[in-house]
């Protein structure tokens, strides 16, 4: 295993993140891996070096961090791990019960912390921006947390770059805590993150972390299983010509390669140097030891341009963007230049 230091922080995690949004309750979703299930994946990855575990409250409704962390407590020590969980999704009733308000910023940790049963969390994400809570109000919340030693560090996940410009201003302006990671979409099927958000993170001193390596499987070339069957969100994201062309790139690499078209996939991911950790979300051992040897492979320039040969630009992905993205095909002309061109004339 390979291990980094997170942005400009002190903190040193496996470049490896164990990915657990498919454990916890089969209440939740038909692909989720109850306890049981769970256990030899995540011993699995406790063997290979991982210390990294990354959890939220959304996951089975909080039955996920539940689980993981019944797991964690039979296999290894608190303090060797670095866990994260993250807060923002309403998991029960109540309008108060979401989002990031002060009062919910207080009970979800609360909530979160009673699942684990552990004092604290090693890094405390917003799942995301919530534009209806004024930024100063959550992340002074945020920082009192720190400050309370329920959270040792504090990160975000998946927004616009202006929005965590404005989160990183506040936090300068009053002397709070500032995130010491992003956590974002990233994979050689969605890419529009390079263009801002990475660059200005590298900037800032803020650790990326990855999730969605495969592009919700499609990079593997199944488009078959369970979760893709019931999970809308692959079609909404990936269901188009370029992610498609992309896919079939990756695994012309791979089976020049002979390897998984997953190997390289998560390669051309942890081959880029801003990227500080990669999440693996697997459902088996073989799928965790994909990504260990992805560590070690270096792709070369015929190989990545096979890979990015295709990408075209595409909308950002992310809770603000949902049920709104084109996709990436021709649109026919519409108005009065959908008439031939001979007419117009």
């Amino acid at each position: 295993m390979q291990y980094i230091r997170l942005g400009h922080s002190g903190l040193k995690v496996s470049r490896l993140c164990l990915g657990t949004m498919n454990m916890g309750s089969k209440n939740w979703k038909p692909w989720i891996f109850d306890e049981g299930e769970s256990e030899p994946i995540i011993g699995h990855a406790l063997d290979n070096g991982v210390n990294f575990i990354d959890l939220a409250d959304f996951y089975s409704a909080g039955a996920g961090e539940e689980v993981v962390c019944n797991v964690l407590r039979r296999l290894t020590r608190r303090e060797e791990l670095i866990i994260t969980t993250k807060l923002g999704y309403a998991i029960g009733k109540g309008v108060n019960n979401g989002g990031h308000s002060r009062k919910h910023v207080f009970e979800a940790m609360d909530g979160s912390l009673t699942r684990m049963k552990s004092d604290y969390v090693d890094i405390y994400m917003l799942h995301y921006f919530d534009t209806e809570t004024p930024v100063e109000e959550t992340m002074e919340a945020m920082n009192d947390l720190v400050r309370a030693g329920k959270a040792r560090y504090i990160g975000v996940s998946t927004m616009f770059t202006w929005q965590f410009a404005k989160i990183l201003k506040v936090c300068e302006k009053h002397g709070w805590a500032r995130p010491i990671n992003m956590q974002l979409q990233l994979n050689c099927a969605y890419r529009e993150e390079e263009r801002e958000m990475i660059p200005f993170c590298v900037d800032q001193g803020v650790g990326v972390s990855v999730f969605s390596p495969l592009a919700r499987g499609i990079l593997t070339n199944d488009m078959n299983s369970i979760r893709n069957q019931t999970d809308f969100f692959t079609a909404e994201m990936y269901n188009d010509r370029a992610s498609r062309d992309i896919a079939l790139s990756v695994a012309r690499v791979a089976e020049a390669r002979g390897v998984t078209p997953a190997q390289i996939a998560q390669a051309w991911v942890l081959g880029k140097p801003e990227i500080s950790s990669m999440l693996v979300g697997a459902d088996t051992k073989a799928q965790f030891d994909s990504a260990l040897a992805a560590l070690s492979t270096a792709l070369d320039a015929d190989e990545i341009f096979e890979i990015e040969r295709n990408y075209t630009p595409c909308d950002l992905i992310n809770d603000y963007t949902t049920g709104k993205r084109l996709p990436r095909e021709p649109r026919p002309a519409a108005g009065r230049f959908a008439a031939p061109m001979a007419a117009v004339a």
